[in-house]
């Protein structure tokens, strides 16, 4: 039989008491207590919203209103096309010198495999005036250009009243004028009068704005014919107007200078009136870059507006932390209810910012009439950078928060 124990018999050991766990915070309770602070301060909680409001709203209704601009005008170059090419004499070799196209070059650049379309004008020298008793001199930056009937249709150009010239009327002293030169004529429909070249002409028409060939808003046109009956014109074209099919405007280009004028191909001038409207459209963001910058130091502001409030925030609510620590809240959940706090200020400014940058692009759009573009990377961006913001204003008071000592907190209310 063993010995018994020195010291008595040995007393069972009781159970180590169970550890306590701190509550969990299910998403919803996180949310209740989170916006607990801006129910109970709704002045303070629009003023710091409100700045991260003017940023957003900024930043969306640059990108916005950039972004509406370029699609107005890639829709406008969808109807205009981009298969126009315009031949032009070019330079001489010899300085001084001036070159002509050959009087067939349209005709010639009509027969190019992949041409659809040939529409010519040629520039007549003479002035155009309201009357006689205006100084010849007087010219008003108004051109006279000889037009074959089939322009309006290569230039895909409409008439804003009256009619365009046809084989009848490019006989007689007829005239279609642009819309530019309607306005500085003074001349608000046809039946009217314009003196050309020592005679009256008749204004049967003018013409929309043609953005593929802004020389025609400036021009005074008349029929082919009536130009060399009437006026001396050479019959020389000064401009060729050219469509064709969409995929072969590379070859026809690479043919157009040696078929305008065989004897002197590099007298040609080729251009793409279009290009400048895809530059435009490519570039239309460019100017944008110093407001959008704007917009971002407005939305750091707004940070700085919500950080500022957070602070002040617990520095108010000490009583109340030290009250949730003493009764089992731990750091991490007041750091979880003050970054929340900054989330919901900044999500609801942003949001605010969204609707108001959209709007106004919806109202420059309407005013513009231009289509309503508001880019959705924009929006998912500009909530994003919200949110990160918010966190970020919200680190630093929910740590401060969270280091609070129950006991001194209490004491300090």
């Amino acid at each position: 039989m063993a010995p018994a124990p020195r010291g008595g018999p040995v007393t069972p050991r009781a159970p180590a008491p169970a550890r306590l766990r701190p509550p969990r915070l299910g998403p919803r309770d996180v949310l209740h207590v989170g916006s607990a602070g801006l129910r109970s301060r709704p002045v303070r909680v629009f003023l710091s919203a409100l700045g991260i409001a003017i940023g957003i709203a900024t930043m969306i209704a640059v990108v916005g209103l950039s972004s509406s601009s370029q699609a107005k005008l890639l829709e406008e170059l969808e109807k205009l096309g981009t298969n126009m090419l315009v031949v032009t004499p070019g330079q001489s070799m010899f300085a001084g010198q001036d070159t002509k196209l050959p009087k067939e070059a349209p005709g010639m650049l009509s027969r190019i495999e992949g041409v659809e379309s040939v529409g010519t004008t040629g520039d007549v020298a003479e002035s155009v005036r309201r009357s006689e008793k205006i100084p010849k001199e007087e010219t008003g930056g108004i051109a006279v250009k000889a037009a074959k009937d089939d322009l309006p249709g290569v230039l895909r150009a409409r008439m804003r009243s009256g009619v365009w010239l046809n084989e009848a009327t490019s006989r007689y002293p007829a005239v279609v004028l642009g819309h530019v030169t309607a306005e500085r004529l003074g001349i608000g429909g046809p039946g009217g009068q314009v003196f050309i070249g020592g005679r009256y002409f008749t204004v049967i028409g003018i013409l929309d704005p043609v953005p593929l060939a802004p020389e025609i808003e400036r021009s005074a046109l008349i029929g082919w014919q009536a130009a060399e009956d009437l006026l001396g014109f050479d019959g020389h074209p000064t401009a060729v107007y050219e469509r064709s099919a969409d995929d072969r405007v590379a070859q026809v280009r690479a043919l157009i200078a040696r078929t305008a004028n065989p004897q002197s191909p590099t007298t040609v001038s080729v251009t793409d009136p279009s290009a400048a409207l895809q530059a435009k459209a490519a570039t239309e963001g460019a100017f944008s870059t110093l407001l959008l910058g704007l917009g971002g130091i407005a939305l750091l502001v707004g940070g700085v507006g919500v950080a500022n409030t957070m602070i002040i925030s617990v520095l108010e609510r000490r009583h109340e932390i030290g009250l949730r620590r003493s009764l089992g809240a731990t750091r991490g959940q007041i750091r979880v209810q003050f970054v929340t706090e900054s989330l919901l200020l900044s999500g609801l400014g942003g949001l605010a910012g969204i609707a108001l940058g959209a709007a106004a692009t919806w109202v420059y759009a309407r005013t513009g009439d231009l289509p309503w573009v508001v880019p959705l990377w924009a929006v998912t961006g500009g909530f994003a950078a919200t949110l990160a913001i918010g966190t970020l204003a919200g680190l630093y008071p929910a740590v401060r928060a969270a280091r609070l000592s129950p006991t001194l907190a209490l004491q300090a209310a």
